[in-house]
């Protein structure tokens, strides 16, 4: 755009915020303290007017007409006297009792304000804190130290949440770690073995077929363990939330099915198989309702040793409907049970590249949780462990619409 020569050049001047005062819980508390000082304070020089002007009236008793002498030596009606006594004493009082009034509003304010800000002081810090958070400063607390008071209440609860974060924030970027960790392995399985073949020149079809069985092998490991992840996310994000697939099933079935999976497992290491299978119905999403079945199934035969015990029991009383599943094996420490239900966690052990992706009971876990139940563990003398999943039964769960 061309600009004509007559005409002056314009300078856009930036706009500038003025800063504005910001109605501040201290501000708004320093203010409440002056009015109500001030307040109480103008009541007691009303009340103390009132009574002056009640009280001075010493010629109510005298005869009409009566005079006074003064000082000066001039006479006066009693009447005027008194009238002149009790104004000047009224514009006195009012006068010194404003100026008392405007000084101790003045020094209540000043010290509202001043007490207002300390005992916002951990509020300031609490914002501080929460500025400076970050993946590198989560270590920091506010570590309140005053009175026990609300104020107190609050940073301690700041405190705890932070808490909560930092432990969930490491628990992610385990879990991260560990889940790239064992999709490098079957990956670089497979690499290592292409790479080995091919360079050799001398590989015949035997080795080939060798080197396919193995990258099938380990491209199965692979996709089991994506599909467990989308599992658990499934099943972790419909925590809390209205599950997208709610049909009536039984526990039993489940169970049923999870066996017949196993059989040929269970036929090699020949294990003795006990069940007690009693209707469990339960409302819930089937798919994984079954997958919790079969994770708890899979994990007691993978765990197990040669001529081990496998029992399985489902039932139900009315209100809740339950899904028991133990077995013999190795021996787990009772301290590391509640680690068993963390991702990637096997017996106690974290990324020991043994059976399995260490998943299966993290699994159990969000689906107990998404169907509002609990699961617990106990480990077995002499080896081995039980699981116990407790789930609403069918007749005792609230009616919920199917989530579109």
């Amino acid at each position: 755009m061309t600009r004509h020569p007559w005409l002056p050049a314009l300078r856009l001047r930036p706009t500038v915020r003025r800063p504005r005062l910001r109605p501040t819980l201290r501000l708004r508390l320093t203010l409440l303290n002056g009015v109500l000082l001030v307040g109480a304070g103008a009541i007691l020089v009303l009340l103390a007017w009132l009574l002056v002007r009640d009280a001075l009236r010493p010629t109510d008793e005298l005869l009409p007409g009566t005079t006074v002498v003064l000082a000066d030596g001039s006479s006066l009606e009693a009447a005027a006297w008194q009238q002149q006594l009790v104004e000047s004493a009224s514009g006195e009082l009012l006068a010194k009792g404003l100026a008392a009034l405007l000084a101790i509003g003045m020094v209540g304010v000043v010290g509202a304000y001043a007490v207002a800000g300390r005992a916002l002081r951990p509020l300031h810090q609490v914002t501080a804190t929460a500025r400076r958070l970050g993946e590198t400063t989560l270590h920091q607390r506010i570590c309140y130290s005053g009175a026990d008071d609300e104020v107190a209440e609050l940073a301690d609860t700041f405190d705890a949440m932070l808490d909560r974060i930092a432990a969930a924030f490491e628990a992610q970027k385990r879990f991260v770690a560990n889940a790239s960790h064992e999709l490098r392995t079957p990956l670089a399985v497979m690499r290592t073995e292409i790479d080995v073949t091919l360079s050799d020149d001398d590989a015949d079809t035997a080795e080939y077929r060798r080197m396919a069985t193995v990258v099938r092998d380990a491209s199965e490991r692979a996709n089991g363990l994506v599909d467990a992840l989308l599992v658990l996310a499934r099943s972790e994000a419909q925590t809390g939330r209205r599950l997208g697939r709610r049909s009536e099933c039984d526990l039993a079935a489940g169970t049923v099915n999870a066996l017949s999976a196993v059989r040929r497992e269970v036929e090699r290491i020949k294990l003795a198989v006990q069940t007690s299978l009693e209707p469990a119905p339960v409302v819930g999403d089937p798919g994984l309702l079954d997958r919790l079945a079969g994770n708890l199934i899979e994990n007691a035969v993978r765990y197990n040793h040669l001529h081990g015990r496998l029992w399985v029991r489902t039932g139900s009383d009315g209100q809740r409907s339950w899904l028991v599943v133990g077995n013999t094996g190795f021996e787990v420490d009772p301290a590391d049970v509640p680690g068993l239900f963390e991702p990637f966690r096997r017996g106690g052990r974290e990324r020991t590249g043994a059976r399995g992706s260490g998943l299966g009971l993290s699994i159990v876990r969000a689906v107990c949780d998404a169907h509002g139940g609990t699961v617990t563990a106990v480990a077995q003398p002499g080896g081995g462990l039980e699981v116990t999943v407790d789930l609403p039964a069918a007749d005792a769960a609230p009616t919920v619409d199917v989530a579109r």
